[in-house]
């Protein structure tokens, strides 16, 4: 993983990786040749634009999903083994290095637009 700019990191196969603030976490999409989804990318580092939308869904939002169990539960199942994982939502279109989080996400940006930030210090999120 390189550093693109401020907000930006490139991973190796045609990633982009940005940080989201909605989530607390990073996000990656894919652009350029190559197999799966694949989004387009404007070429800015600063201000990025990528299309179609960007979903992300963890735990029991991801469709394929299946069982009683998934990160809502595995806390409150396992006490002493908490994990920072949560079940989610995050919906986004990204254009001119704004982030607009549509009404679907279910964290607390939902419904707002704000600048993608830099990337925490933090790395490890």
């Amino acid at each position: 993983m390189g550093q693109l700019s401020p907000i930006l990191r490139n991973v190796e196969g045609g990633g982009l990786m940005f940080f989201c603030p909605g989530c607390q976490r990073r996000h990656t999409i894919w652009h350029g040749a190559g197999p799966g989804e694949r989004w387009a990318w404007n070429g800015d580092v600063e201000k990025p634009t990528f299309h179609p939308s960007v979903l992300v869904r963890t735990g029991h939002f991801i469709p394929e999903h299946r069982g009683p169990s998934c990160w809502c539960t595995y806390n409150a199942d396992h006490p002493d083994d908490q994990v920072k994982f949560v079940c989610r939502v995050c919906h986004s279109y990204i254009t001119d290095g704004q982030i607009k989080f549509l009404s679907d996400c279910t964290h607390g940006l939902v419904g707002q637009t704000v600048p993608l930030p830099p990337f925490p210090e933090n790395q490890n999120i």
